[in-house]
């Protein structure tokens, strides 16, 4: 197995909020003590809701916050104790791609510029020609000819073009993982399609690694080694065979909730849904944080907080779900509490 590249153990983050027309502040952990780490060559994906902290964590993993508790890891070494030649290099080889890339290239430079701005501020192109750095960086995400593009502002690129001039940027430091968040939500089916083939000939050409946080679940299982699910702050499943294979309610219901192109199937098919999404719902204290909304809880589940451990003697991932009965096959059996009858909801879940 590989050394990973960037790694956390323990990692925590607060945030402070009040209510309208309240003094008084909550805390809440976006954060909650995570463990996860990136290995070298592999595609890391972590979805989960809006509000499940899968963009609090990047920027923690990015040395963009400081986190309240933890510690995070780069080839082995905490950050906080990384030595000034060992931080600079560490900012070269984690580069990030954020979401929205007509707010991360700015509107004033053309493209050549933003890219010579980057070579010049790291002082990449002694002895040789900035121009020919920018043009390698443009060829290496396809935007060809390069003589075509770098004269053009952001506005003038379509978001697909916008994001790969981004991927170009983070590129030129010749990093060894890209941290991506949400780099598809912006685009059009066919662009991600584009985007999804771009990274994968990155990562068989360049040996890169890929951190990549995304609510397309289909993109994510097209393009990802393994793959985390994050639920208010915590994982409660990781593994390589997760969107196959599901053992968390949570993770079943997210996968239910794709559109399925044929109605009949769609009608037919059985499934978990959520009422209510977890932004609306105040976090419940002890026990299971998924329990208000999982059809299948127990009383366990309402006095105990679930562990992350591995499900089975096979490497089949971990799950932090008290229904995983690792003797009986890995099945979530069926709920102690009854359910209302519905026509598009059936309490038995399984693994396909």
């Amino acid at each position: 197995m590989t050394a990973p590249i960037l790694s956390a153990q323990g990692l925590v983050q607060t945030f402070a909020s009040r209510k309208a027309g309240e003094w008084r502040r909550q805390f809440v952990n976006a954060v909650d003590g995570v463990d996860i780490e990136v290995r070298d060559g592999e595609t890391l994906a972590i979805v989960g809701e809006s509000g499940s902290g899968k963009s609090t964590l990047a920027r923690l993993l990015l040395s963009l916050a400081e986190p309240v508790r933890g510690t995070i890891l780069w080839r082995g070494r905490a950050l906080e104790r990384l030595t000034k030649d060992e931080h600079r290099a560490y900012r070269a080889e984690v580069q990030a791609v954020f979401q929205n890339p007509a707010a991360s290239l700015n509107p004033r430079m053309r493209v050549e510029n933003i890219l010579t701005h980057v070579i010049r501020r790291h002082h990449l192109a002694e002895g040789e020609n900035p121009r020919e750095l920018v043009t390698a960086g443009l060829d290496a995400v396809g935007l060809t000819p390069a003589t075509e593009f770098m004269q053009r502002f952001p506005h003038q690129l379509s978001g697909g073009q916008q994001q790969r001039v981004a991927i170009a940027r983070a590129l030129i430091r010749k990093p060894r993982l890209i941290i991506a968040d949400e780099p598809l939500s912006s685009l059009d089916i066919s662009i991600q399609t584009q985007l999804l083939d771009l990274m994968r000939e990155l990562k068989r050409r360049m040996n890169l690694s890929f951190l990549l946080i995304s609510h397309d679940l289909n993109a994510v299982q097209s393009i990802a080694d393994r793959v985390v699910v994050m639920y208010r702050g915590r994982i409660v499943e990781a593994g390589r065979q997760v969107l196959e294979h599901p053992l968390h309610p949570y993770t079943r219901a997210l996968l239910d909730a794709r559109l399925i192109p044929d109605p009949k199937l769609a009608r037919s098919r059985r499934r978990i849904i959520l009422e209510s999404d977890a932004a609306s719902m105040p976090v419940p204290i002890g026990g299971c944080r998924f329990r208000d909304r999982c059809p299948f809880v127990i009383s366990t589940c309402e006095t105990q907080d679930p562990e992350l451990r591995r499900a089975g003697e096979d490497d089949q991932g971990l799950v932090a779900c008290h229904r995983v009965e690792s003797r009986k096959g890995l099945e979530l059996i069926h709920p102690a509490r009854p359910q209302t009858p519905r026509s598009d909801f059936d309490a038995t879940i399984g693994l396909n």
